[in-house]
């Protein structure tokens, strides 16, 4: 069987998270995370879109992970997003930490903001 290696650009793929934090490029984050193309920011949640909109032109989607389980993003935070053409898609953060990894390899314009589990 062939494999092949993952090609991330400079993007970092996330390894891991557990209660309360997230393993994203080999190092251990605590609390939420927006993780973009140039790199790793801490986010304060969805009353934080600024962090978001800092990076708006380097992606198309953005993963938000709600925690352990999927819920519903306050209508705020969508609508500022979606103004500025950044399609939002939440998933509980699991999932939303493996579609991210899988989006990434494919050279896609994406990013994730994750609340911890």
């Amino acid at each position: 069987m062939r494999l092949n290696e993952v090609e991330c650009n400079d993007a970092v793929p996330i390894d891991g998270y557990g209660p309360g934090f997230f393993r994203i490029g080999g190092q251990k984050f605590e609390g939420a995370v927006a993780v973009f193309a140039s790199g790793v920011k801490a986010w304060d949640g969805f009353s934080d879109t600024q962090t978001i909109m800092d990076q708006a032109d380097k992606m198309d989607v953005l993963f938000v992970g709600t925690g352990a389980e999927i819920a519903h993003l306050p209508n705020d935070f969508r609508i500022t997003l979606e103004a500025a053409g950044i399609g939002v898609e939440p998933m509980a953060s699991p999932a939303a930490c493996r579609t991210y990894n899988v989006l990434l390899s494919e050279g896609r314009r994406i990013a994730v903001a994750l609340l911890p589990v």
